[in-house]
């Protein structure tokens, strides 16, 4: 299931809605695309925190919308154009929570090698390429480093390879 909110909802904040449905061990399977007129920086990754799986701008194209929330229930993260991995960064950066010293000691050196590779934005195709797998098993060890590591997404797999130092800014692999 995917639920689609609107950053800037009259009762409840889209913000505070996605806490509440990303927070409820009920809804665990429940995806939030968040929608906003706006992409500055602080709503991307309040978003993000909030365990949002993507965001996009009102003027997604409907065609677009449906290719987004499609990639959301195959487990995808999903940025709408104008927000790039700097954002990523800069969010990790700031992280207002540090992830734990030994977060990912429970992964195996090849799980370590994909998250990097999911943290620097590859997809499942392009990990497969560069560690001469095939696209099912590199999906299998990203499926299973976000199992280990509680991520709802690729997204928050990525916020972890950062504030992890697993990867920095400007890091290519």
């Amino acid at each position: 299931d995917v639920v689609l909110m609107d950053i800037r909802m009259p009762a409840l904040d889209g913000l505070a809605a996605t806490r509440r449905v990303t927070g409820d061990e009920e809804l665990r399977d429940v995806k939030v695309v968040m929608l906003t007129t706006f992409e500055l920086d602080e709503y991307v990754f309040e978003a993000i925190r909030s365990g949002a799986s993507g965001f996009l701008v009102k003027d997604t194209e409907p065609d677009e919308l449906l290719r987004a929330v499609r990639a959301v229930v195959a487990g995808d993260a999903l940025l709408s154009p104008g927000v790039t991995r700097r954002l990523i960064a800069e969010f990790a950066a700031r992280s207002k929570e540090p992830a734990a010293a030994d977060a990912l000691s429970h992964l195996t050196e090849r799980e370590r090698e994909v998250m990097a590779l999911v943290g620097i934005g590859l997809s499942n195709e392009e990990i497969a390429r560069r560690l001469v797998v095939s696209p099912l098993t590199a999906k299998t060890h990203v499926s299973r480093t976000m199992v280990k590591l509680g991520a709802r997404d690729r997204a928050q797999l990525v916020v972890l390879a950062y504030e992890s130092g697993l990867v920095r800014p400007g890091w290519l692999g």
